[in-house]
């Protein structure tokens, strides 16, 4: 009987320790739940440990061959070129070792349920019901990027988010290198008839960009008590998000992998980022990994690398 690969998981990486914590016990969660396979996870920059030590251990184990799932909910740089880049010098620190490379997590049907769940629990906690969704009005925030294909991701998400559920509308705004902010955001929203808002974070775990919002959130409705304003709580490891992390690995073991091409900025020459296709990648250095001895920027240089 064949070996199956073992489950490699890539995180983006916080400076906040609840956030990188949580990404670790998630990735001991999945351990637990597969005993059949080594699982081990890893972060791009700003947490340990980093993505090449959770290679390392992998290869400690005696594994040769593994599947590596983004915990990313868009397909954003790092998605696209820092993990791939990164998998590619790890291949060449391990020689023998083979990898498939899996495709980020959203938008998918689970994660919409959950975000449907914390929407419901927002709401529940101001005394509202799930029958009170007529009147709500949904600002979705997202990381933001300056890939925008990944931004355009984040708008798909609110739009299938607001399809059949009843809310009043769901639009979209980022946290961070991408408009709307979050404060013109809910400008938006009440210059589409909005009078009760809930605030809702497209983030898997806890850390300083989720925290960001919500103190965004709460001095604009401080500056606003004429509209209800709510926030909401990130995805988190719910049992959904563990059993998606499975689907993308049994689809990078299989090969059935149906990542988005179509409008990925270094294939397709988008106005305003024509500059960047065919653009090289190359790994983002973690400072705690053994060779780190470059900064934070991306240095572009060999072939394109970011696996699609």
């Amino acid at each position: 009987m064949t070996t199956p690969p073992a489950l490699l998981i890539a995180g983006h990486g916080t400076r906040d320790d609840a956030g990188a914590e949580a990404f670790r016990d998630f990735v001991r969660q999945l351990g637990a739940r597969h005993p059949e396979l080594p699982v081990a996870g890893g972060f791009i920059e700003l947490s340990p440990p980093p993505l090449g030590e959770a290679v390392t251990e992998l290869v400690e184990q005696g594994v040769r061959r593994f599947a590596a799932v983004p915990l990313m909910l868009v397909s954003a740089g790092h998605a696209k070129g820092d993990i791939p880049a990164a998998l590619a010098r790890e291949k060449e620190r391990h020689p023998g070792i083979s990898y498939t490379y899996g495709r980020p997590l959203g938008p998918h049907p689970a994660l919409l349920n959950v975000l449907e769940r914390r929407l419901d629990e927002a709401l529940g906690a101001a005394g509202r019901t799930p029958g009170d969704r007529a009147d709500v009005t949904v600002l979705l925030v997202g990381r933001g990027s300056t890939d925008p294909d990944a931004n355009a991701e984040v708008h798909k998400a609110a739009r299938l988010l607001w399809e059949g559920r009843g809310y009043a509308g769901v639009e979209t705004a980022f946290v961070s290198l991408a408009a709307p902010d979050v404060p013109s955001g809910l400008d938006r929203c009440v210059r589409l008839g909005a009078r009760r808002v809930v605030v809702l974070p497209y983030f898997l775990f806890t850390g300083i960009l989720p925290d960001r919002v919500r103190h965004q959130t709460e001095g604009w409705a401080a500056a606003h008590p004429e509209v209800e304003v709510l926030s909401a709580d990130v995805i988190g490891p719910e049992p959904e998000l563990l059993d998606l992390v499975w689907e993308r690995y049994e689809e990078a073991v299989k090969g059935d992998l149906r990542m988005n091409c179509d409008s990925c900025v270094y294939r397709i020459a988008l106005p305003g980022f024509e500059d960047k296709v065919g653009m090289p990648q190359q790994p983002h250095f973690h400072p705690d990994d053994d060779d780190h001895h470059h900064g934070h920027g991306h240095h572009h240089h060999g072939a394109p690398s970011h696996a699609h």
